[in-house]
């Protein structure tokens, strides 16, 4: 983020200064006038941007004619959020510069973390997932103005590596519509497939108005060909739900994907009079913007009770799509849910089977993370496997009206091995090692000091089912990853007194190898190699200061710990 000076100029509009950005680059900005008197920024070089709407923030984007280093604004009139610049011929490459974010919308600077977050406001599930022309893209829930959930937009990233991320334009914004609906609703999630023989992406996602009839969600469809901009304003290729099944208003998440017929398909979530379904639909036209129409249900949700299927995706996992003996992955987040035996809520799933293009035969399934904190899981079949990256967080512990920044997990592989499914970190992880901090304290149960909190962990065993305790020290939380005769855990209490939290705990697991990755605000655990992954968002964002592995030191194989940075 670019570092801008702040001060107030004798007329008292407030002016901020950064280096300049060139002539012919775009300077886009959000602002919204408080009042009677239109909202007013003035930029050295640029002229003025002007607005009267108070009921929403106005994107305007604008063409530097000249180095522009300053702007300036009335803060009695004007609310000014997010601005940055950019070089639209190079911004794939090079990404955007942030000159001004806040002050609402400035998340809190988390030395050494090098999970992806937003550049500014608010995130939740990713969307858009997806290789396109060689970039990793990826589109996320997104409120740019506060810290909160409000009126969706996307975001958008791209990179290189699934590690390091540079952030692109606001790819999408709500229509007028939500805003008159007190900003409830927006642009939900989705997903994005490239359209063969072109350049760029088609974008899929839920138009989501509270309170529309007879539709409260449809599914929207846009073009990019530069895979930065719209090519022209969304359209809808899908107005309504099927009849005759008792399906609720919840339908959306639109997943598009080639089937193994070579048709394109789209999974939505939603529910009937018993609980969370996935719907299927196909159409023949091979770019996807037209002729949708219902093939069927592929899933039925009843163990969990009144659920709502959210955030499907399904893609081939062991074999080209088209191979009749390729078994096939279904995710899908159970929002409700609830496990008795855990009290963890808003469980997700992946459903291994197979998958003729329209029916879907289950062999298996596993929950995808025992710690919870990876919903909206999203994935793809990139060029050298199956990949999927989820949203750090759940509903449960999120509070609407203000919280903390977000960040999405590590990007996981999905292999099948030996009859389970494992979801191990990308193997690119490794590159984030930068010193080893360790390799022989932890294991002589010394307590082993962190620098910024940023650290990996790995311990074997000698045998699988060794009990242990990996004491994690936090100024504000209880917390350790422990195993046992009841399984695998993640312990997250708050050091004072409170209500009992959930028990983040892989029943009955026996494991013999951990990985552990902690960072500002996330544990992330990993046993025998993606068997069992366990992610929590911490309650506190302040680092992890020191470690202390409790077992039996004959049973230790090794123990190491690297220090972790971008």
């Amino acid at each position: 983020m670019s570092q801008a000076l702040s001060s107030a100029d004798q007329s008292g509009w407030e002016a901020i200064s950064f280096a300049p950005v060139a002539a012919g680059h775009t300077i886009e900005l959000f602002l919204m006038a408080k009042g009677t008197e239109p909202a007013n920024v003035a930029l050295t070089g640029a002229g003025e941007v002007i607005t009267g709407r108070t009921d929403a923030f106005e994107r305007r984007p604008l063409v530097a004619a000249a180095p522009v280093d300053r702007l300036s604004y009335n803060p009695a009139t004007t609310l000014l959020s997010a601005v940055y610049a950019y070089d639209p011929a190079t911004v794939l490459d090079t990404g955007i510069r942030v000159l001004h974010a806040g002050p609402a919308p400035i998340p809190p600077e988390l030395a050494g973390g090098y999970h992806f977050r937003p550049p500014f406001g608010w995130m939740n599930d990713p969307n858009g997932f997806g290789r396109f022309d060689g970039r990793v893209h990826l589109c996320y829930q997104h409120y740019p103005h506060r810290l909160r959930w409000h009126a969706m937009h996307w975001g958008h990233a791209v990179s290189d590596d699934l590690l390091h991320w540079r952030h692109l334009p606001v790819f999408l914004e709500p229509g007028d519509a939500v805003y008159a609906a007190n900003g409830a609703g927006g642009i939900f999630s989705g997903s994005a497939i490239a359209v063969p023989g072109e350049p760029g992406f088609r974008a899929f996602f839920t138009d989501h108005i509270e309170g529309r009839k007879p539709e409260m969600e449809v599914q929207c469809t846009v073009r990019s060909s530069d895979s930065v901009t719209l090519d022209s304003p969304p359209g809808t290729v899908l107005a309504g739900r099927p009849e005759g099944l008792g399906l609720g208003e919840d339908n959306r998440d639109p997943y598009v994907f080639r089937g193994p017929d070579g048709r394109l398909k789209m999974l939505l979530g939603g529910r009937d009079t018993e609980g969370g379904v996935v719907m299927l639909n196909e159409t023949d036209d091979p770019t996807g913007a037209s002729g949708w129409r219902f093939v069927g249900l592929v899933h039925r949700e009843r163990e969990y009770g009144r659920t709502v299927g959210e955030c499907p995706a399904m893609l081939p996992l062991d074999g080209p799509a088209e191979d009749p003996n390729t078994r096939w992955l279904l995710i899908v987040g159970l929002l409700m849910s609830r496990d008795p035996a855990t009290r963890r809520r808003n469980l997700t799933f992946g459903i291994v089977g197979r998958f003729d293009g329209r029916a879907f035969t289950p062999e298996f399934r596993q929950e995808l993370d025992f710690g919870t904190d990876a919903y909206g899981f999203q994935a793809f079949a990139d060029r050298d496997g199956p990949v999927g990256i989820a949203w750090l967080a759940n509903w449960t512990d999120i509070v609407r009206t203000a919280d903390c920044p977000t960040a999405m997990t590590l990007p996981r592989r999905l292999q099948l091995k030996d009859g389970v499914l494992l979801t191990p970190p990308i193997e690119a992880v490794t590159t984030l090692r930068q010193t080893l901090v360790d390799d022989h304290e932890l294991l002589k149960g010394e307590t082993v000091s962190l620098d910024d909190g940023a650290a990996e962990i790995v311990i074997e065993f000698d045998q699988t089912g060794v009990p242990f305790e990996l004491v994690l020290s936090h100024p504000a939380l209880k917390l350790a990853i422990t195993g046992g005769a009841d399984g695998l855990a993640i312990l997250h209490e708050a050091a004072s007194t409170g209500p009992a939290s959930p028990h983040y705990l892989a029943v009955g697991a026996q494991v013999r190898s951990v990985r552990v990755f902690l960072d500002r605000g996330s544990i992330e655990v990993f046993a025998d190699d993606g068997r069992y992954a366990g992610t929590k968002r911490l309650a506190d964002p302040a680092p992890i200061t020191a470690i202390r592995l409790a077992a039996p030191q004959e049973r230790i194989a090794s123990a190491r710990v690297w220090r972790l940075g971008l």
